[in-house]
């Protein structure tokens, strides 16, 4: 960077620096203990969904060599992609209606880089100590309680990390059988680069890089404000009240002495884990994770103020103005919202347990077989979804007297693809030229089940 002095020289600085370390006080508060909360679930979720059991088998299992995805006791296969890109478009949605009703919540509470360095900043300030200690032993020299400090926690910190990828490779190769693999050494080369690669990223993010994901790398924090509107709930400093900030004594009159009820003892500043000052206003570093209202309430109590100097609320009631909760943003998400949810409920609700694939023979456009008529070749192909076996039937309509010369009659294991090659005849008396005729797949063990798949029957042109 280039400065020019008030002499006319030129001072050249650099033009990148680098960020000070932040180190988040610790605060105890009603946002802070369902932080905390939200940190274990989340965390208990991830680490024990791979050991859950449904119907003998691993209840979420993305098996991507077999190409299906088990999730409790459901089978999705690569035809149901439709489901995934349904369900990422409704958490899209999900995110733009809390985001427009409660600004950053996912960010403050739920989002896994905040989860996971919650973690990595417990097991830090469990072993170095609280903020001061941690301040005081990285600016101290190299001896033998720093050593064993940073030393034990980077082990804990690795230890969690490759944990955490292990964890997240259980969900795509069965976690008892990569279990015993990793424990053999007998893993294949893409088991363990996920488990490296995924465990690095987590030791990175949550150990290093912490605010630094939130403030330069999430797109997240760039676009939010095209969200917010003038009634969505923020985290603010009410500076009507606030200002003028300054010290004073315990019981003494600060409206005597001109100032407002921020006493500048930066506590907000200080167990801010992106390291902002809340009182200058919104910003977009700001990740709603309420360790600033803590903090400022236990303040507050303490010199005898009234709570909520620093509160979630919307800048809308600041200006002493009506909230609006109703309002055409809102009500357009949570309508998108209900609508893709009950669309996608009511699809998996109806949703065929099998599927029937018709394949007409293009090498011969048809046959003549005398007596028995005009003769078409296909190849059906079913596809069982279910985990048990099924028997079906299969019967052929379209064309007076048509029928399926082969056993139509058979029985299909759980979870697998059924292909068999059929021939179908019809009458020489109207099977000229081409017709649309239906394969219809019934279940014959009481299921109720019915598939009807089209396809076209070919015979002689009227020139023939």
């Amino acid at each position: 960077m280039i400065k020019k002095k008030s002499d006319g020289s030129y001072e050249y600085g650099n033009l990148y620096r680098s960020e000070d370390k932040v180190y988040p006080r610790e605060v105890k508060g009603r946002f802070a203990t369902l932080r905390r909360l939200a940190m274990f679930v989340l965390l208990g979720a991830f680490y024990f969904g791979p050991w859950l059991t449904w119907g003998g088998r691993q209840a979420i299992l993305f098996d991507m060599p077999a190409r299906k995805f088990y999730i409790f006791g459901m089978t999705l296969w690569p035809q149901d992609f439709i489901y995934l890109a349904l369900l990422l478009i409704i958490l899209a949605v999900a995110l733009f209606f809390f985001t427009a009703l409660a600004g950053r919540v996912w960010c403050g509470f739920a989002c896994p880089q905040t989860v996971w360095t919650e973690a990595f900043t417990w097991i830090e300030s469990a072993i170095e100590g609280d903020r001061n200690k941690r301040m005081k032993l990285d600016k101290g020299p190299w001896n033998f309680n720093k050593i064993w400090r940073k030393s034990f926690k980077q082990f804990c910190w690795i230890a969690l990390a490759l944990f955490t990828g292990y964890s997240f490779v259980g969900y795509f190769s069965e976690i008892r059988s990569l279990t015993t693999s990793l424990l053999t050494f007998t893993a294949g080369p893409w088991e363990w680069f996920w488990v490296l690669f995924y465990g690095f990223a987590t030791y990175g993010n949550a150990g290093f890089m912490r605010e630094q994901v939130c403030k330069y790398m999430c797109p997240y924090a760039r676009f939010q404000g095209a969200m917010f509107d003038h009634d969505t709930l923020i985290i603010t400093y009410d500076t009507e009240r606030g200002e003028p900030r300054g010290g004073r004594r315990r019981g003494s009159d600060a409206k005597a002495q001109g100032l407002g009820d921020c006493v500048d003892c930066t506590m907000c500043v200080q167990v801010c884990p992106t390291g902002i000052d809340i009182r200058e206003g919104l910003q977009y570093e700001c990740i709603a994770c309420a360790a600033c209202i803590d903090a400022c309430d236990t303040i507050m109590d303490k010199v005898g103020s009234p709570r909520g100097l620093i509160r979630y609320t919307t800048e809308r009631a600041l200006e002493h103005k009506d909230y609006h909760l109703l309002r055409p943003r809102t009500v357009v998400y949570s309508l998108i919202l209900v609508a893709l949810v009950g669309a996608m409920v009511t699809s998996m609700a109806l949703r065929k347990p099998v599927i029937l694939d018709v394949i007409r023979d293009r090498n011969t456009l048809y046959r003549d077989v005398g007596r028995q008529g005009i003769e078409n070749s296909y190849t059906i192909r079913v596809i069982n979804k279910q985990n048990v076996d099924h028997n079906y039937k299969l019967s052929v309509s379209g064309i007076s007297g048509i029928e399926i010369q082969t056993n139509a009659e058979f029985s299909i294991a759980g979870e697998s693809v059924f292909t068999l090659p059929i021939s179908v005849t019809a009458p020489h008396e109207g099977s000229a030229g081409g017709h649309v005729i239906e394969f219809t797949l019934e279940s014959t063990d009481g299921r109720g089940v019915t598939v009807i798949e089209e396809n076209r029957f070919r015979g002689p042109t009227d020139d023939y």
